[in-house]
């Protein structure tokens, strides 16, 4: 990652699945830090899950962790931050497991910032890992899994929801008629081989910024031995 953050021309980058705590992730990311990269870190509350950061070219106007008074507040979920008049934010929605307590979790947070991100208003982006397919173009084998978290109808409409409320999935409208472009792949199998994929991490993008959404890639790793996550960096540049 250190390698790429090197290499990358994104002004702010956002971060899941930090996995530590404040200072574990700071000193992760010295090497980035001291060349100039500022860090906004939304600590988890249970060890070793979760966690977010937004990574930035200058500092942020101000940082907010989580939002209301939600039960999921300290579990390093969500982090936004505000540049001027764009506020971008850091989210890792729960994997869930279909007919689980975990997947009841999983609702109970989505209803949660379902309510928040829908109140936004302004030039927002709200960036991450939402571990859910939207489409059948957002995952290669969509019909053995449309009983599996992450395919579920219900999961589905919550999307269709945000989209309805003025966000734009701007990934997709950059790249309306295609098969992905996935960002996840499994590290069972051949999967990363043969592009069997999921499309799970989106940018959400409200008011005149959404508008601006001009070029979308995905950095796929070269080949398997090269990859530094199971994820790979969805990259959008707007006007």
């Amino acid at each position: 990652m250190l390698a790429w953050l090197a290499a990358t021309e994104a002004d702010i980058v956002c971060v899941q699945e930090t996995r530590a705590t404040d200072e574990q992730t700071s000193a992760a990311l010295a090497p980035a830090l001291a060349d100039g990269w500022c860090l906004a870190h939304a600590e988890p509350e249970s060890k070793g899950r979760a966690g977010v950061a937004i990574l930035s070219r200058r500092a942020p106007d101000a940082v907010r962790i989580g939002f209301g008074g939600s039960e999921f507040g300290a579990s390093g979920r969500y982090l936004e931050a505000d540049f001027g008049d764009v506020t971008v934010a850091s989210v890792y929605v729960h994997s869930g497991d279909a007919g689980t307590p975990r997947q009841d979790e999983k609702y109970r947070y989505l209803a949660e910032l379902g309510a928040y991100l829908t109140a936004r208003t302004g030039d927002f982006v709200v960036s991450g890992d939402w571990n859910i397919a939207h489409t059948e173009r957002d995952l290669k084998n969509w019909k053995g899994n449309l009983k599996s978290a992450g395919f579920l109808p219900e999961e589905r409409a919550w999307i269709d929801e945000l989209l309805a409320a003025g966000y734009v999935d701007v990934v997709r409208k950059l790249h309306p008629e295609v098969d992905g472009p996935y960002s996840w792949w499994s590290y069972r199998g051949r999967a990363f081989d043969n592009d069997t994929g999921w499309r799970i991490d989106y940018q959400l993008a409200r008011g005149d910024l959404a508008t601006r959404a001009k070029q979308a890639v995905v950095d796929r790793a070269a080949a398997y031995d090269q990859r530094w996550s199971d994820h790979a960096p969805v990259t959008v540049q707007y006007r």
